[in-house]
């Protein structure tokens, strides 16, 4: 069953707006070899929706979407779903062109795309993938042989993307408000949670397994210092992918409050936040399916709110394994969590780069992280747990599939695009080989080297 099978109040048919000149930039051959599509879709007029795939039908997705806790109609504003594949292996995936033209859910927007952001997309979504997060993916860039106006003329592109679905939790409220919650909730179920077909509640199922998948992530995005910058309903996949990379970043120096969206002005969606969002975002989703999980609505509350609660259960078990794994622990101990925070919190104290904190400690157990003396005796300790120097070499083994040495720093990439907007491609097809070999053991110091204290970063909603 495709989403164009569902109620047509829950998207429009759209063609993609031709352009001018398509060119390819980018293109991730690894991805369509993955995807076992074939050679027609290395083709720059396809990919900028020129020309169509066979018994292709695009439309654009309408969905609600809480933005800073207010509820707004939204829909796919630019992106429009050009097709779904299966694989050999029968797994169903979108490819959306990003920046492919005008749609009924534009309000008033031109419907296109910079190349800039793009590839900041393209970027940051495979550097994802390397640090095996659950994310979309990007095929292509194609430059438009057009310009668009924001601030300044930009030279436009189009981004082809792939995610396992693009339905949201701000699907689930669209569909709620037009009365067609019950079909929706099924096809979510046959595409993404089958196992719940068979389950005495599948809608209680659902929840609890969307629950299960987002504790998980966002445990994943802290354990590299990732903050998504706009974790509004409409940006948050029921696959429990990561998906659209707006004003996101990667921190350097750790600050448990780092916010670098221009527009979250009060720290909405700060790291720190992040799994508090989070839940308060699947809270919105439980009130979607509330008359599914049970007709009455007390017991469906209850219900709702037992599945809820699961959420900080599940996010700090994933969360204390991956953090104890980057600190080469194999033996659980009760206060393990106060104990990484204390270390989270010297970072902060010390003005420590996040990523290079671990590296330091992977690479050089014995040479002093903090200078404090609560430091200094944190890092004995954590010696003394890991039982150094006589199982060294099995924490460290522990400690290389986890920590990163390279993540997208914001200098380096933004450096990287502003060479790639004036047309020298050369660096940012360099970081783009770095970032996907996150945990390679060696590694050109200038991608690891965070910014200049002086440096300030600020991301924008620009993608």
């Amino acid at each position: 069953m495709t989403y164009k099978q569902l109620p047509d109040i829950m998207y429009s048919e759209i063609y993609p707006t031709p352009v001018a000149e398509p060119n390819i930039v980018l293109y991730n051959h690894s991805l369509r070899t993955q995807l076992d599509l074939d050679e027609t879709w290395y083709d720059a007029d396809l990919l900028a929706g020129n020309q169509l795939p066979p018994q292709s039908t695009p439309i654009a997705q309408a969905y609600l979407g809480h933005q800073f806790g207010h509820l707004t109609m939204l829909g796919d504003g630019r992106a429009i779903l050009l097709d779904e594949v299966i694989t050999a292996s029968g797994n169903r995936f979108d490819i959306q062109l990003k920046g492919a033209g005008k749609t009924p859910y534009s309000r008033g927007g031109d419907g296109r795309a910079a190349l800039g952001p793009m590839l900041r997309e393209y970027l940051i979504s495979e550097a994802m993938h390397a640090l095996h997060i659950p994310t979309s993916r990007s095929l292509a860039v194609v430059t438009t042989g057009e310009t668009v106006q924001r601030e300044r003329p930009l030279t436009g592109a189009i981004l082809a993307r792939v995610a396992s679905s693009h339905l949201r939790v701000g699907t689930f409220q669209y569909a709620a408000h037009q009365a067609v919650i019950k079909p929706v909730a099924d096809y979510t179920i046959d595409r993404h949670y089958p196992a719940c077909r068979s389950a005495d509640d599948r809608y209680a199922c659902l929840l609890e397994s969307v629950v299960q998948k987002q504790a998980e992530l966002i445990a994943q995005w802290q354990s590299v210092g990732f903050i998504h910058g706009v974790m509004n309903t409409d940006n948050m996949a029921l696959s429990g992918e990561t998906i659209d990379y707006g004003p996101c970043a990667f921190m350097d120096t750790y600050r448990a409050d780092q916010v670098f969206s221009s527009i979250d002005h009060a720290g909405r969606y700060r790291y720190s936040g992040q799994p508090f969002i989070a839940k308060w975002n699947l809270a919105r989703l439980a009130e979607t399916m509330l008359s599914l999980i049970d007709p009455d609505e007390d017991k469906a509350l209850a219900r709702a709110g037992q599945i809820l609660d699961q959420f900080d259960f599940h996010f700090k078990q994933h969360w204390l394994k991956l953090f104890r794994k980057k600190l080469g622990l194999r033996q659980y101990q009760i206060g393990d969590s106060q104990w990484i925070d204390d270390f989270l919190l010297l970072l902060e104290q010390e003005q420590l780069d996040f990523t290079n904190a671990f590296v330091h400690l992977m690479d050089h157990p014995d040479a002093p992280l903090f200078s404090s003396e609560e430091g200094i005796t944190w890092q004995m300790n954590w010696r003394q747990r890991i039982n150094y120097p006589d199982d060294w070499d099995i924490a460290r083994q522990i400690m290389i599939q986890v920590n990163p040495r390279v993540i997208p720093r914001n200098h380096r990439l933004e450096q990287a695009i502003q060479s790639a907007e004036a047309g020298d491609m050369s660096e940012f097809n360099e970081l783009l080989a770095v970032v996907q070999t996150p945990f390679a053991e060696q590694v050109d110091q200038t991608w690891t080297q965070p910014p200049d204290p002086s440096q300030s970063f600020v991301s924008y909603c620009g993608t």
